[in-house]
């Protein structure tokens, strides 16, 4: 489910002060809940994942990957460290001695640091420089819910043409397919035999 901009800007993320930058694009309530500790095996499942996701959003993201390729927008120089440095020189001296957590296996994405409740990742191309950010936040119940929010810095024109014509995709087939990807595989993960 999509959440207003709020039930991420409201609370106090690290984030916040490390991309204060970026524009907040998305924030979405996970189909994740859990206790307080269970916050690690919550970001061990979203990134030890190899398979890409499945039916129309996996074909998007080949479509996007090809076109990548063909325009020049994934060059190693159009990337972190290339056209954009990475978030992880503002990082706070608190989390620049902790280590990152563990790197997306099937996204190009690079973490930047993890807390008991904060996760984040950045990527960047020719079109913009990203940041997925997960949370763990307390129900008011003695349980926790994750949280996604994506942030973005478009490159000019070209980056905010770009997040502007995959916005409708992202909200009716990439999001959708990610939402239900996730509540499955952490479904199955309380149902798996010990």
């Amino acid at each position: 489910m999509r959440l207003p901009a709020s039930a991420h800007t409201d609370r106090p993320w690290r984030i916040h002060e490390i991309a204060p930058d970026f524009r907040l694009e998305d924030v979405w309530a996970l189909p994740v809940t859990g206790g307080p500790d269970d916050f690690p095996k919550l970001v061990d499942q979203m990134t030890s994942g190899e398979k890409p996701l499945p039916g129309v959003a996996g074909a998007l993201f080949a479509v996007r990957r090809q076109l990548g390729r063909l325009l020049g927008w994934d060059r190693e120089d159009s990337g972190l460290d290339g056209r954009v440095r990475s978030l992880r020189e503002r990082l706070p001296d608190d989390l620049r001695g902790r280590a990152a957590g563990p790197a997306p296996r099937s996204l190009p994405f690079r973490p930047l640091y993890l807390t008991d409740d904060e996760w984040a990742a950045e990527t960047a191309n020719r079109t913009m420089h990203g940041v997925v950010h997960i949370s763990w936040v307390p129900d008011g119940s003695g349980g926790h819910r994750a949280r996604m929010a994506v942030l973005v810095k478009p490159n000019g024109l070209l980056g905010k043409a770009y997040m502007a014509a995959i916005l409708p995709f992202r909200y009716t087939l990439v999001y959708p397919t990610l939402m239900r990807t996730i509540g499955r595989a952490w479904k199955a993960r309380d149902t798996a035999p010990a």
